[in-house]
């Protein structure tokens, strides 16, 4: 015991905080761990950060040794607790750029509440008794000699290459997969994970301003051989001009997944609106978000630009003020159409009275364009029913032709919905999340139903094409055992995968056929879609998508995702596997890597013309690129 008694406080720190990170990586966080030594390297990384800092503490007197065992707690704490708290919303880490929209957070609300755990209570037990500790001077704190300052700084160097090393044994050049966060965390741990994510940042934000152009001839023509070689292929299904001189209405359908299309609670449908619309539209039962950290407004990038969303941040945030040639500006100099927005929230929420100036918008109408009150609020803000009910009162107002996005809100996480408002049943496992989710989708179909009404009602529905496509995920991968419940069947990386599906509807009124396309596609591949159908080719547009409707052999054979996933024609590679696509079962990875290298190399030249602002350097008129851009 006396000997015990001799250990320093920082030693006894450290190993508490290590340990206390050990559980939240193996007991809070959903990580995926396949062997043996993937478990060794996830124990070894809790520990080696945390006895690194606090090993500096030994270069201090004891008063602010003491002071800085403090505060290194504290801090170490924090940076938990705060990742936990995201990852049960977006199953994912926080990275630099996303506490650049902190000014979001007021408007999280319930969403926040909803993410507290009573088991949270344990994370804050070692910091009051390592206080404790400090307070009752159980363990020392003291001047050490300088060969113990030494020798303790060379062994907690050696834990954290160890760490690195078994790192880059289990994962070669993982470093250069910054995507995936997930193999970060787990092979060097969180805090480690922040430094490289700061790095990067960093780096990223300096391409800017060493940018001068000539980046862009080599993604030209990438673009040229790879993606716009399906201009001239041969449709599916012939759509082009089919838009021409009609309205065009997308919705984005907030967080609705397809796993809830043609499916029921208890007998009931979740989704009967829906369902019969299906079989009287153009239905992509194969289509996958690809959004990233700015979910919603990742989106609306993907559609609005057909680039990818950045891999550490949200365009919307940190690039508002690229130049860009988005789908509003497009169709307004080609097709001299409008383009409006309809969203009852902050005009400032995701930086998009700022975006939509830059892609071309005419209006926002925000929230102070509705009348409401405290009881037509649900979850986030207004319903979704009385938002259609008072937009199309405004649409009444537009002239033709325009183009309208409606971005709905209800079905918005945590997934509230007040007893009197829910008319489906209220499912019953484990997981809050799931069984209120069902309810406000049904809410949404809902409101949907009402909309097509109230446009035919008001004469606005013959001359208008109707688009319906979900946005991002709404059930997170944290409740994927409960999930997996409902479905009948164990979700695997695979089908975590699949499940990133999408509903994806055109409706036109009149039109003469309806079918279901299960063509491989994602929203990178909307815009290319919409010009298509307004009969609009661009030899000078730069994008990544293909028309939906193109045959399956004139288009890319692979969707990428910002976390490593990638969705083939053949296989899934997904958590660091390759999965054969029709029977769901793991198989050599070398099979993917075709997909893997696209995917990558796409996502790269993406974010290449992001971060550089390559598209200032692009005369669109002439279809070329030019020496400079303007003020430069």
């Amino acid at each position: 015991m006396e000997r015990i008694k001799k250990i320093p406080l920082f030693i006894i720190a450290a190993v508490l905080i290590g340990l206390k990170t050990y559980i939240v990586y193996r007991f809070y966080f959903n990580l995926s761990i396949e062997s043996a030594f993937q478990e060794i390297i996830l124990f070894i990384n809790a520990f080696a950060f945390s006895f690194f800092v606090f090993a500096i503490g030994v270069w201090f007197k004891e008063r602010r040794q003491k002071k800085f065992i403090y505060i290194t707690t504290i801090v170490m704490t924090f940076i938990l607790i705060a990742n936990l708290m995201y990852y049960r919303n977006f199953t994912d880490f926080i990275t630099l750029p996303t506490l650049m929209q902190v000014n979001n957070v007021g408007d999280l609300g319930g969403s926040m509440i909803s993410l507290i755990h009573i088991e949270d209570l344990f994370l804050i037990l070692d910091v009051a008794l390592i206080f404790y500790l400090a307070r009752k001077e159980a363990f020392p704190v003291k001047t050490f000699s300088k060969l113990f300052k030494r020798r303790i700084v060379t062994v907690s160097l050696s834990v954290v290459i160890l760490n690195l090393v078994l790192a880059e044994i289990e994962r070669p050049m993982l470093f250069k997969r910054g995507f995936d966060r997930e193999y970060l965390v787990k092979n060097v741990g969180i805090f480690t994970f922040h430094g490289y994510d700061a790095f990067i940042t960093a780096s990223m934000q300096s391409k800017r301003l060493f940018a001068d152009g000539s980046e862009f001839n080599e993604i030209e023509e990438y673009v040229k051989e790879t993606v716009e070689d399906s201009k001239d292929a041969n449709q599916k299904i012939d759509i082009e001009n089919v838009a021409e001189g009609k309205n065009i209405v997308y919705i984005a359908a907030e967080s609705v997944q397809q796993f809830v299309i043609n499916r029921e609670v208890y007998g009931e449908e979740i989704t009967p609106f829906l369902n019969d619309l299906i079989e009287d539209s153009y239905y992509f039962d194969n289509f996958y978000h690809q959004t990233a950290l700015g979910k919603t407004s990742d989106h609306e990038f993907l559609l609005d630009n057909s680039l990818y969303p950045l891999p550490n941040s949200a365009a919307f945030f940190t690039h508002a003020q690229n130049e860009y040639y988005g789908l509003p500006e497009i169709i307004n100099n080609k097709r001299d159409y409008k383009s409006y927005v309809f969203h009852a929230n902050n005009a400032s929420f995701w930086n998009r009275n700022v975006m939509y100036e830059t892609l071309g918008y005419e209006e926002y109408f925000d929230i102070e364009s509705y009348e409401f009150t405290k009881e037509d609020e649900i979850g986030w803000g207004l319903n979704d029913k009385i938002f259609f009910d008072q937009s199309v009162d405004i649409l009444k107002e537009l002239d033709d032709p325009y183009y309208a996005k409606f971005i709905t809100l209800t079905n918005h996480f945590p997934f509230d919905i007040p007893e009197s408002e829910a008319n489906l049943p209220l499912y019953e496992s484990d997981s809050v999340t799931l069984n209120q989710y069902f309810q406000t989708v049904r809410y949404t179909d809902e409101a949907l139903e009402e909309f097509f009404a109230t446009m035919k009602e008001e004469g606005l529905y013959e001359d208008t094409i109707f688009i319906i496509g979900g946005d991002h995920y709404g059930v997170p991968s944290y409740h994927n055992e409960e999930l997996g419940e409902y479905l009948g069947e164990e979700i695997t990386p695979y089908e975590d995968a699949k499940l990133q599906r999408v509903p994806f509807i055109i409706h036109i009124p009149g039109h003469d056929d309806s079918r279901t396309i299960s063509t491989l596609t994602g929203q990178i591949d909307y815009k290319p879609t919409i010009l298509k159908m307004l009969g609009i080719e661009l030899d000078e547009d730069i994008r990544f998508g293909s028309n939906l409707f193109d045959q399956p052999e004139d288009r890319k054979d692979f969707i990428a995702f910002r976390d490593g996933r990638v969705i083939g024609n053949d296989y899934v590679y997904a958590a660091g596997m390759c999965y054969d696509n029709e029977s769901g079962e793991a198989v050599e990875e070398v099979n993917c890597d075709p997909i893997r290298e696209a995917a990558t190399k796409e996502l790269n030249y993406s974010d290449e013309m992001i971060y550089g602002d390559l598209l200032r350097f692009y005369d669109f008129d002439r279809g070329e690129v030019i020496e400079s851009a303007e003020g430069e």
